[in-house]
């Protein structure tokens, strides 16, 4: 298993928070899924898709000291935090860039951390068929918490708790996890369940659908204007879509098989759970247009 590139185990949707003496409670932060394997002083990190990052991150060098175990295989969130949370766009730039010297720049000025939860294989044996709880007792026995490796926060049966903090702190949301799940690879598992607070936020109208009615939703980056982030079908009332309607009438473009584009004037406010890599919205929800909003001030905010 080790240095051999692993699909870890995925987390399903989960409805709304809850309480639960059978779960266990996490946060969830907002980064990228990384397999950490260490044998001596040999340090490696692979993302999700089983890509070797290790020298994207000069912080690993660091890391053999905080693992106790000669050999392990670690299941972390790399973040990077920013007064105080985390922001996924700072540690998606650390692992778009390839140049050293970048690289090491990065490295001071978007510091990484590797936030902990899950240990698949240690001194010599894999773990992955225990129950989660004894799990996390190897996990507390070998990690020695320190700036570039830390265990993650634990709420015992508490979710709506945990959840309500997460949602002060303007993270992502949380994950519950049953106590007695077993580690699967390559496996959506309903033993963990990821429960997400919605955002909000304003976009640019860039088209339209019929059947179903649907809003093409746009915003403005900083290497690109006006990037198509997704679709809205849900939320919106009869007279919403009449009066959208009258308006496009005046606006359109191109029509292609499923979209009839418009001139990007009219912007209007919706509510998303989750963003892809690319940021692609998804789970949106229809909340009023904005009539009175510029679709130059429809930004994707990097704070």
């Amino acid at each position: 298993m080790l240095f051999t590139p692993l699909k870890p185990m995925i987390v399903s949707i989960g409805k709304g928070a809850f309480d639960d003496d059978r779960f266990i409670f996490e946060p969830k932060y907002d980064g990228w899924r990384i397999l950490i394997h260490k044998q001596g002083e040999r340090v490696e990190a692979y993302t999700r898709y089983g890509n070797l990052v290790t020298g994207k991150f000069p912080e690993l060098r660091e890391m053999a000291a905080a693992i106790k175990a000669d050999a392990a295989i670690l299941d972390c969130e790399g973040i990077c935090l920013r007064g105080g949370r985390p922001v996924f766009d700072d540690f998606s730039y650390r692992g778009r860039l390839g140049k050293s010297t970048s690289i090491a720049q990065a490295a001071v000025t978007h510091p990484a951390t590797f936030v902990v939860f899950d240990v698949l294989y240690s001194g010599g044996q894999e773990h992955m068929g225990e129950p989660l709880m004894q799990r996390k007792e190897r996990l507390a026995d070998i990690v020695v918490d320190s700036q570039v490796l830390t265990k993650t926060m634990v709420i015992d049966g508490a979710g709506q708790a945990l959840f309500a903090l997460t949602n002060e702190k303007d993270m992502e949301g949380i994950v519950a996890k049953r106590k007695d799940s077993k580690y699967c690879l390559d496996r959506t598992s309903p033993d963990w369940l990821k429960i997400k607070h919605f955002k909000t936020i304003d976009v640019i109208i860039l088209g339209y659908r019929t059947e179903p009615f649907a809003l093409a939703i746009g915003l403005h980056f900083r290497t690109i204007k006006y990037k198509p982030v997704g679709t809205v079908e849900f939320g919106f009332r009869p007279e919403d879509k009449q009066a959208f309607l009258a308006v496009a009438q005046q606006l359109r473009t191109d029509k292609d098989q499923k979209t009839q584009w418009i001139e990007p004037r009219l912007c209007c406010r919706i509510e998303y759970l989750e963003r892809t890599d690319t940021h692609q919205l998804r789970t949106t929800i229809f909340r009023g247009f904005l009539p009175d909003k510029r679709p130059e001030d429809c930004v994707w905010p990097y704070l």
